[in-house]
Formats: structure tokens, sequence, C-alpha cells
């Protein structure tokens, strides 16, 4: 297991090839979701969030509860605990069970403003048999921070945690 990142800088895509197999290092032989969760959203944050790379603000996993998105292991802000399907950027990925790339927040119909400090935001939804189970959020303090590089790369990133 490793016990520190290497945190690189350089373009996006180095960035999460550098961040995968350590991220992969973390979770080898550990079975235990929450520290996965956990453990995932803590690498994503130190490597894109402002002491790394980037402007990440909040990273963070929701879980699929009762009909309802609960809030998970996060790194960031505090934020909303409990999110209806189809409210939000949150509820809108899960009811779709697609990724959502929202360059600009406030534009967003029904965007649940955790944060004021939130300007985009990504959300990639965690599937298990075809079901969505939780969703994995990332907010940005800057506008336009999300593109189709971390769609892929998120994507990929919460398929390595067994929910």
């Amino acid at each position: 297991m490793a016990e520190d990142l290497s945190i690189i800088t350089g373009n996006k895509a180095e960035q999460y090839q550098s961040l995968i197999p350590q991220l992969k290092g973390l979770l080898e032989g550990e079975n235990d979701l929450v520290a996965n969760m956990a453990n995932v959203v803590a690498a994503l944050k130190e490597q894109f969030g402002p002491q790394g790379s980037g402007s990440w603000l909040w990273v963070g996993f929701y879980v699929v509860k009762n009909d309802e998105l609960v809030l998970a292991p996060f790194q960031g802000p505090v934020a909303c605990t409990r999110i209806k399907k189809g409210r939000g950027v949150c509820g809108s990925s899960w009811a779709e069970a697609k990724t959502l790339i929202v360059p600009d927040v406030d534009k967003f119909p029904g965007h649940i403003a955790c944060s004021s400090l939130s300007k985009s935001e990504i959300v990639i939804p965690v599937f298990r048999n075809n079901e969505v189970v939780a969703v994995l959020d990332v907010d940005s303090s800057e506008y336009d921070q999300f593109d189709t590089t971390d769609q892929r790369y998120l994507e990929e990133i919460v398929t390595l945690i067994e929910f």
C-alpha cells in the first residue's frame, strides 16, 4: 500500500495517469467501501485541489439510500447531506444515469448551492448491476474546469472501488 502520493504537474491526462496506479495500490487488498471511498477522494483532492495542481474545491461521494443520495466520504467544505433524485447536478446525474459536466453551476436549472465558492462541477454515476448506487461529485472554484479528459479518467477511477 502506498504511504504517500506522488503529486505531479503537467497536463490533466498525465496527472490522472500518474494517480491511477497509486489509487490501485491504495485500494489493493482493502474491501471496506468507506475506507476506499475516503482514500479515493483524498487522493483526488490532494492531486487536483489547491495544495496540488488545480482548483478543485470539493470532492466526494453520495451513495443511494432509501431513494435519495446520502453524503459519504468527501474532502472540502461542509456539504449537503441528502439529495433527492433529479435535484441538482448530483440528483440529475443519478436520474439520467450519466456523467454531467457543468461549466457554470449558476446556469444549471435547480442547482443546489452547497457552497457559493463552487463555479463548475462534474458528477460521475457509479454503477453496480446496471443500477446507479452512488455518484462521485467534484466542484471547482473556477468556471469551465471539467472536460472529457476528466470524464474519461474519473469514470475509470470509480470502477476501481467495489460498491
